[in-house]
């Protein structure tokens, strides 16, 4: 870990909620978001980043590029660095990186490589953060809201603390286990009245535990859900996902309509609840349609991984 210190403290005048910078071998989205955290002048700017990986020609000088553009504060800021030599993998980096973050600060704003915020995100979050801070029924704000059909401006809750683009407490994130154990139980707690649900979630943490998975952001959501907690959502969507494509880890479907997902810049105050403190249902539906698409398909393909093959197979004879 290295600290670099440019300008002097009298002249630390920017915006004073700590943003953590997650970024890995993608020069041109880190580019793009990075434009955008320095129009808010962060008064301090954690930078995480994993190692390449030895079997891709060419990862290396692309890790390099994108941490220094990352590294190009042109304003006063405290800027905190940990890079790993090694790879690590995204489960392993990010919640590794997101810890030692917490261990500097109390609160900050999450923001990964492909994730573009509008700059009302980053007062959104300022705003929830100051407003939730002792209150423990909330534990993550996040930026997403891909309904976005209400026009009135403010904020409500959802189970799904979605991270293209969040915030949360030092506190709330030391709950976190990224190797959890009791999945089964919480998710029994959580989803016991969603049999399709409740379906979907056990196969995706069988498949995180087999290590077929290799992500920390299920686990942040488990880690929500064992607490009977609740993430707070804007109105409007604040953060548009870039990455998607054939060079990102997850988000592989370009065609996806989250891809095309825009988001809506602002004047109004989000500090308004919209609802009661409470899971928002038809917001959460929406996650499930959109996001995660849960359905009986996706339930039965995850099921029974030889169906993709037949699927192909068909489609082969058919074209």
């Amino acid at each position: 870990m290295a600290l670099t210190l440019t300008g002097s403290n009298s002249d630390l005048d920017g915006y004073d909620v700590p943003i953590a910078f997650i970024i890995f071998n993608r020069p041109d989205v880190t580019r793009r978001s990075f434009e955008a955290i320095a129009a808010i002048r962060p008064r301090k700017l954690f930078l995480i980043s994993d190692g390449p990986r030895s079997n891709r020609p060419g990862e290396a000088d692309k890790v390099t590029q994108t941490r220094a553009i990352a590294q190009s504060v042109d304003w006063p800021c405290e800027v905190f660095v940990n890079f790993s030599d090694v790879n690590l993998g995204c489960k392993r980096r990010v919640s590794s990186g997101i810890s030692w973050v917490f261990e500097l600060t109390d609160r900050a704003v999450i923001l990964e490589d492909d994730c573009l915020p509008v700059r009302s995100f980053f007062f959104y979050c300022r705003e929830m953060l100051l407003l939730y801070e002792l209150d423990k029924r909330v534990f993550s704000i996040s930026g997403s809201n891909f309904n976005d059909k209400n026009m009135k401006c403010g904020h409500s809750f959802s189970r799904y603390s979605l991270m293209w683009g969040w915030a949360t407490w030092a506190d709330r994130w030391s709950r976190h286990i990224p190797d959890p154990t009791d999945n089964v139980s919480v998710l029994l707690h959580t989803w016991w009245n969603r049999p399709i649900v409740l379906a979907y979630w056990l196969l995706i943490f069988r498949n995180l535990a087999a290590g077929k998975i290799d992500t920390w952001d299920y686990q942040w959501i488990l880690t929500v859900w064992r607490n009977n907690a609740l993430a707070c959502r804007p109105s409007t969507n604040l953060v548009k996902n870039l990455g998607f494509g054939a060079d990102a880890t997850h988000t592989l479907n370009a065609d996806s309509p989250l891809a095309a997902m825009e988001t809506r810049e602002t004047a109004d105050n989000y500090a308004v609840c919209l609802t009661l403190v409470e899971p928002d249902k038809t917001l959460e539906h929406v996650d499930e349609q959109r996001w995660a698409q849960i359905n009986i398909r996706s339930v039965l393909l995850m099921s029974f991984p030889w169906l993709n093959q037949l699927r192909a197979s068909l489609r082969a004879l058919v074209g």
